[in-house]
């Protein structure tokens, strides 16, 4: 029941409509029955300004940011973290009493979505491809979680240089290294136990695979196989590895469990993971199905 004490929370972003951050925090302010309630605000980024305002001045709890609005709300708050800083990106702002503090729990997201199926990164090889921004927030984390090594391939394109540098700055275990290589990107996945797609192939459904089949023939089941992919629920590659024998995730848990970390610092409860899952679940399949 909404009343005068319900606790407001929403997403900032532009298209908001599709997002499911209402559905994953609805359904845990239900379970945990928390007074509070998430709306979708579109909003374009010249609007942002009077939105954060409004965050302060409505006494908003927090809210949760999607690209371009990630790295452009930066300098409208009041205080950043130094993951945030180091990923120049905020997906998560809390309302301490008028101070703005940015976070972003992406690349915690992904480390937990593991941790919950009892896969940990620590002292584990990962190959992670593509150097995005869901790619920069797996590998910063990894390295926090005290991942050996991580192999990131990247496009060869004009950003290839500074992002190889800025990411190879972060920690010793870190290589960038040319998508084009497949040579190299061989190699890599035989000598990893964790193989992950940060990037967007397989997100349409035209069945392209981020990997050539060479690529693919070295997945064993040894190796855990993950997709930030979670539309649709299974990928080409996701498919394709699981039929190698791998141990394969799509991209709900990691979408899950950063929205966890943004309901836990703005609560204080631990987000209901397995209900939430439960619902996303549901309500993708009727999305595809539409």
């Amino acid at each position: 029941m909404i009343d005068g004490h319900t606790k407001l929370y929403g997403l900032l972003a532009h298209p908001a409509a599709h997002s499911l951050s209402p559905l994953i925090h609805n359904t845990s302010f239900k379970v945990t029955g928390i007074n509070g309630v998430y709306l979708a605000f579109d909003v374009m980024p010249n609007e942002l300004q009077t939105s954060v305002d409004a965050i302060r001045t409505m006494a908003i709890g927090g809210v949760n940011l999607s690209m371009p609005l990630k790295t452009t709300v930066i300098p409208l708050l009041d205080e950043i973290t130094s993951r945030a800083e180091r990923l120049n990106a905020v997906n998560t702002v809390i309302n301490r009493d008028g101070k703005l503090v940015g976070d972003t729990t992406d690349g915690q997201g992904f480390i937990d979505a593991l941790k919950y199926q009892n896969v940990s990164v620590e002292d584990k090889t990962l190959t992670v491809l593509g150097a995005g921004g869901a790619g920069r927030s797996i590998i910063a984390a990894a390295v926090e979680a005290g991942a050996a090594k991580i192999n990131v391939f990247k496009r060869q394109n004009q950003t290839f240089k500074s992002r190889k540098e800025q990411l190879e700055s972060w920690s010793s275990v870190i290589s960038v290294i040319p998508y084009e290589d497949d040579d190299a990107m061989q190699e890599s996945v035989a000598s990893s136990q964790i193989v992950s797609n940060s990037t967007n192939i397989g997100m349409s459904q035209d069945n392209h695979l981020p990997i050539s089949q060479a690529v693919l023939a070295r997945l064993t089941p040894h190796h855990v196989v993950t997709d930030a992919i979670y539309f649709p629920l299974e990928t080409p590659f996701v498919k394709a590895a699981k039929d190698r024998g791998c141990q394969t995730f799509n991209g709900i848990g990691m979408l899950v469990h950063q929205a966890a970390g943004s309901f836990f610092e703005w609560t204080g409860q631990k987000m209901p993971v397995n209900d939430v899952i439960s619902a996303v679940n549901q309500e993708i399949v009727k999305r595809e199905h539409d």
